[in-house]
C-alpha cells in the first residue's frame, strides 16, 4: 500500500502503519531572511512530515479553492436555511421545525414551551435559545401559535417568561390551513434519526401575512405584514382577474403615509397616534413599529435634552394598549407639541420593503402582486391535490363498502367453509365476486380479499343492510360533490377563501389606518426656542452658553447667527455654544433674506447712510457690508422714525448737531455706498435723543441729494 499525492496540491500528512518513502535529495537550503522567515518555517514544517520539497504555488492554490468553496457553502447554507423565507410556505427553517413539532405533538391541549423546544431540537442543529425566541415571536403575530402566559409585551419591548413558565399550541387557522401530512415531501433531519418537511402544504400567504426580516451573507430581506383579510381579498380578485392593491398592516397600529409603497418595493412613513388630552396635554395612543414605549420615551427625553422639544413631565401608563402622557411647559402649545413630536422624536419612522424570498432552492426579489399570485397559485394546487386524494379515497371506501354488502348478502362467506388451504379460500372469494362484477366500482384485488376475509362474525350478525345502503348514498353524494368541486376548480377556491375570510374577518381587523398623505412638518417652524444666545463684551464671548447682557436672543437649534462688526465685517455662523468674537461686536441677530437694516457709517473723508437687506450668504464665510477701512456709527434692523446726528465740536461751527429721515434712503445691497451726511466729524448717530443733545440748540434736517 502506498500512499498517493492528492491532485489539489495539499501536502501529504503520513498514514499510521504505513512507512514513509525514502528521502529524496534535498536541495540546499537558504538561510530566511526577515521578509520569508514565517514562509521558511511552514516549509521546513512540510518537508520534515512529507520528506518531499516544499512548492508554496500549489499550497496557495489548494487553501484558495478550499476557502473559495467553504466561503460559498456557508453563505448558500444562511441564505437558503437560516435568514431568508421559503416563497412556498413563507417560513424561516425554525419556523417551519418548530410548527412541525408543535404539530406532532398536537392534541389540542396547551404544551409547555420548553417541551416544544426541546422537541424542535430533534430538527434544528442550532440550539434552544433561537428556537425560543422564533416560537414566542409566532406567537405574539397571533395566527399560527396560542400562547397561555407571559410572551413579553410588543409595545413596552418587555421579554418573555422562561420557556418552562409559557405554553402553547396551534391555532385553528394552523391546524387546518397549514399542514396536511398526505401532500408533504420529507428529507432525513440533520443526524438522520428523523424526516422533517422539506417545505408545509401552506394554503395560507404567509410571506405578507407574517412580515419577517433577515440578513445573509451579501443579501437581506425586509418583508412588511399585511393585513390577512384583505390578503385573501386579493387573492380572490387574483383568481377573478381584477385589480387589486395591499398595503402593510403592523400590530403596533399607527398612522401610515404609503405613497412611496410601490407593490413591496420602496418604503412607508408610520406615525404614532397622538391625542390632545387639553391645552397642556398630549397622549400617544400606538406607536410605529421597530420602536418601543421605552425607546419612544428615550427618543422624546434625547430631544428635549438637545433642546429640539420643551417637555414638563412623560408618564407612562402603558400594559395591555399604549398611553404615554406627555405634559407641555407654561407657553407651549399641545398641537405644536404634537407636530414636534412628529418632526424630532421616533413619532414617526420610515420603514424600507424588499421582499426577498427562496423560489426553487435560489434567493428572488419579488412584489407584493408577484408573491400574492404565486401563493394562489400554489393554493391551486393544493386544493386540487386535496380533491383528487379525497377522490381516491372516497372511491376506496364506496368500493370496500360494495364488496363488504356482497360478501355479506349474498353469503359468500359461506364458500369458504369448506376450503382446506388458503389459496383456495382466495379462489373461493374471487369466484363469489364474478356474477357480481358489474357491481363493482374497480376489478377486485389479494388485498380487497384479505380485507373481507378480516371481516368479524358479529359484523355479519349484525349487519343492517339499510343503515348501510344510506352510508353509501352519502359516500357516493360526496363522491359527486368532489369531481364537481374537481371540474370548477377556480370557483371551488374563491368559495374556499370567502370561507376563511367569513370566518377569520372579524378576528383580525386592519390595526394601522391608511392615510393618503401626511402633512409635511417643517421642523424649522415647530422646534421650540430652548436656546438663548448672549454676548459678553468683556471676555469677548457669543453663545447659548453664555451670561452676557447683551444680545439676548431666544433660538431653536436651526438658528444660525449674524454677527456685525465694528469695522464693517459680517458673517453668518451655526448656533455657537461659546465662541470668541473679541470686544468690537456691533450687532448679533438671526439672519433674514429680506429684513432692512439701517447703517451710518464714517471713513476719512465723510459720513454716509444706507439701507439695505443682506440677502443670502455662505455660512462661516467674511463680507463686508461698508467700505474697507470705514467704522460703523449706528447699527440697527428696520428703519428708525428718526436719527439723531452729533458732530465733533470744531472751529467756526454753527451747527452741531442735526436730523435725518432715514425712510427717504432706498434699500439697497450691502455693498452700496449709500447717502451722504456730512463731511463734518460726527461723533454720535442715535435713533433716540441721548444725553447732551440740546433742544433749544438749533437744529436742521439733513437733505440728501
Amino acid at each position: 500500500m502506498s500512499a498517493k499525492k492528492k491532485d489539489s496540491g495539499q501536502p501529504e500528512l503520513p498514514i499510521e502503519g504505513v512507512q514513509p518513502a525514502p528521502a529524496e535529495a534535498k536541495p540546499a537550503k537558504k538561510k530566511p531572511t526577515e521578509s520569508n522567515g514565517e514562509q521558511h518555517v511552514v516549509a521546513e514544517a512540510i518537508e520534515a512530515i512529507t520528506h518531499k520539497p516544499f512548492d508554496p504555488k500549489k499550497l496557495g492554490v489548494g487553501l484558495h479553492t478550499r476557502v473559495d468553496r467553504g466561503f460559498l457553502d456557508y453563505a448558500s447554507y444562511v441564505i437558503r436555511d437560516r435568514a431568508i423565507p421559503n416563497l412556498a410556505d413563507g417560513l424561516k427553517p425554525v419556523q417551519r421545525r418548530i410548527l412541525w413539532a408543535l404539530h406532532e405533538k398536537d392534541d389540542g391541549r396547551f404544551i409547555k414551551v420548553a417541551n416544544v423546544v426541546g422537541h424542535t431540537m430533534q430538527y434544528h442543529p442550532h440550539g434552544d435559545a433561537s428556537i425560543g425566541d422564533a416560537l414566542v415571536v409566532l406567537a405574539n403575530k397571533r395566527y399560527l401559535i396560542e400562547g397561555q402566559g407571559n410572551f413579553g409585551n410588543i409595545f413596552t419591548g418587555d421579554p418573555a417568561a422562561a420557556s418552562r413558565y409559557i405554553e402553547c399550541r396551534l391555532t385553528e387557522l394552523a391546524r387546518t390551513e397549514v399542514f396536511n401530512d398526505s401532500i408533504t415531501d420529507f428529507i432525513p433531519s440533520y443526524d438522520g434519526r428523523n424526516q422533517e418537511p422539506v417545505t408545509l402544504p401552506c394554503k395560507l400567504p404567509l410571506n405578507l401575512m407574517l412580515g419577517t426580516e433577515g440578513i445573509a451573507v451579501g443579501l437581506s430581506a425586509r418583508i412588511l405584514p399585511h393585513n390577512f383579510p384583505e390578503l385573501l381579498e386579493a387573492q380572490i380578485a387574483i383568481l377573478k382577474k381584477q385589480p387589486f392593491k395591499c398595503l402593510p398592516d403592523f400590530l403596533t397600529g399607527g398612522l401610515m403615509d404609503a405613497r412611496d409603497y410601490q407593490d413591496g418595493k420602496g418604503s412607508v412613513k408610520v406615525r404614532a397616534r397622538i391625542k390632545t388630552k387639553d391645552d397642556s396635554t398630549v397622549v400617544i395612543t400606538e406607536i410605529p413599529p421597530t420602536t418601543s414605549t421605552d425607546s419612544l420615551i428615550g427618543s422624546i427625553e434625547d430631544a428635549t435634552r438637545k433642546g429640539k422639544l420643551k417637555v414638563k413631565s412623560i408618564n407612562d401608563f402603558t400594559s395591555e394598549t399604549v398611553e404615554i402622557e406627555i405634559k407641555c411647559p407654561a407657553g407651549v402649545d399641545a398641537e405644536k407639541m404634537v407636530d414636534a413630536l412628529y418632526a424630532f422624536t421616533d413619532c414617526e419612522t420610515t420603514i424600507t420593503s424588499r421582499i426577498v424570498v427562496i423560489k426553487d432552492n435560489r434567493p428572488v426579489e419579488l412584489t407584493v402582486s408577484e408573491v400574492l399570485k404565486e401563493n394562489t397559485d400554489q393554493l391551486v394546487r393544493i386544493l386540487k391535490r386535496e380533491l383528487e386524494l379525497r377522490e381516491k379515497n372516497l372511491l376506496d371506501e364506496l368500493h370496500y363498502r360494495t364488496l363488504e354488502r356482497i360478501f355479506i348478502e349474498e353469503r359468500i362467506y359461506k364458500l369458504i367453509e369448506k376450503c382446506k388451504t388458503n389459496e383456495a379460500v382466495i379462489a373461493a372469494v374471487y369466484e363469489g365476486f364474478k356474477p357480481f362484477k358489474k357491481e363493482l366500482v374497480r376489478d377486485i384485488v389479494d388485498a380487497d380479499v384479505e380485507k373481507l376475509l378480516q371481516v368479524r362474525i358479529r359484523r355479519i350478525s349484525l349487519f343492517d343492510i339499510n343503515q348501510h345502503r344510506e352510508e353509501m348514498e352519502k359516500t357516493e353524494a360526496e363522491l359527486d360533490e368532489t369531481r364537481k368541486n374537481l371540474k370548477g376548480l377556480t370557483k371551488y377556491v374563491i368559495s374556499h377563501l370567502e370561507a376563511l375570510l367569513e370566518k377569520y374577518g372579524p378576528l383580525y381587523p386592519r390595526l394601522t389606518t391608511k392615510s393618503s398623505r401626511h402633512e409635511e412638518v417643517d421642523v424649522k417652524e415647530v422646534a421650540f426656542k430652548a436656546f438663548k444666545v448672549a454676548y459678553d463684551r468683556e471676555s469677548g464671548y457669543v453663545g447659548y452658553k453664555v451670561s452676557g447682557e447683551e444680545f439676548k436672543l431666544e433660538c431653536t437649534k436651526f438658528d444660525k447667527i449674524l454677527l456685525v462688526f465694528r469695522d464693517g465685517t459680517y458673517k453668518v455662523t451655526e448656533l455657537p455654544e461659546k465662541l470668541f468674537v473679541g470686544q468690537e461686536l456691533f450687532y448679533c441677530g438671526l439672519p433674514d433674506r429680506e429684513k432692512v437694516f439701517t447703517c451710518a457709517y464714517t471713513d476719512r473723508n465723510a459720513s454716509y447712510l444706507k439701507r439695505f437687506s443682506f440677502g443670502g450668504s455662505i455660512l462661516n464665510k467674511v463680507y463686508l457690508c461698508i467700505p474697507d477701512k470705514s467704522r460703523i456709527l449706528f447699527f440697527e434692523p428696520d428703519t428708525p422714525k428718526k436719527l439723531y446726528v452729533r458732530y465733533k465740536p470744531a472751529p467756526h461751527q454753527k451747527i452741531s448737531q442735526q436730523t435725518c429721515d432715514p425712510a427717504k434712503v432706498e434699500v439697497k445691497s450691502p455693498k452700496t455706498r449709500g447717502r451722504q451726511i456730512s463731511i463734518k466729524d460726527i461723533s454720535s448717530v442715535t435713533a433716540e435723543p441721548t444725553r447732551g443733545w440740546d433742544d433749544k440748540a438749533a437744529t436742521t434736517e439733513i437733505v440728501f441729494a
